[in-house]
């Protein structure tokens, strides 16, 4: 059977850069920037956090227990996305290649994984596993997150890809924990 080629690490990284780069100037369009700085900003924690008492206001207990899921997995998600900054310690593009621009501040110092995408993503999945009906509002708003963080010049899209894994894998964790834990009680 023949050998399928795998890219070196540094083809791989070079792609990497290429989209970051691509993407990065897209917001040399005062729209475009305003648009994905303004997603950005939502996705800091606003958005979870008007989510989270929206969902108590409108669905009472129900709507409780749903957002102290949401809350309890952002702790984790926080504390994960934090010790792999610390641990992996990945400079941003921005401060790898002068040719990116930061379009706006960075949170922290370092890029992988991206925090906003891995709390998006782990917010989402919950979410949508307690009320389905918005995912017309949270996959669109999730992607958005995830494509403002590479645009704004603040992370590698390698970096959005694994925190997208991670968010997701974090989430399933947590539902498979929420199903347990009553069963055992």
């Amino acid at each position: 059977m023949p050998q399928v080629p795998t890219p070196s690490p540094e083809a791989a990284r070079g792609g990497d850069l290429a989209w970051c780069l691509r993407a990065n100037g897209w917001c040399a369009r005062a729209h475009v920037l305003r648009v994905f700085a303004t997603i950005s900003r939502l996705g800091d924690g606003v958005a979870w956090y008007v989510l989270m008492a929206a969902l108590v206001v409108m669905d009472g207990m129900q709507g409780l227990a749903a957002s102290a899921h949401l809350a309890a997995t952002g702790v984790v998600a926080l504390l994960l996305y934090k010790g792999l900054k610390r641990w992996t310690r990945r400079p941003r593009p921005f401060a790898s290649d002068v040719r990116i621009r930061a379009w706006i501040a960075p949170l922290d110092e370092f890029s992988f994984p991206s925090g906003h995408t891995l709390h998006a993503v782990a917010f989402t999945v919950v979410a949508l596993a307690y009320y389905p009906q918005l995912a017309w509002l949270l996959l669109p708003f999730t992607a958005l997150v995830a494509l403002s963080r590479v645009v704004l010049g603040l992370h590698y899209p390698s970096d959005v890809l694994a925190a997208t894994a991670i968010g997701a894998a974090l989430a399933a964790g947590s539902l498979a924990l929420g199903r347990v834990l009553p069963a055992i009680g």
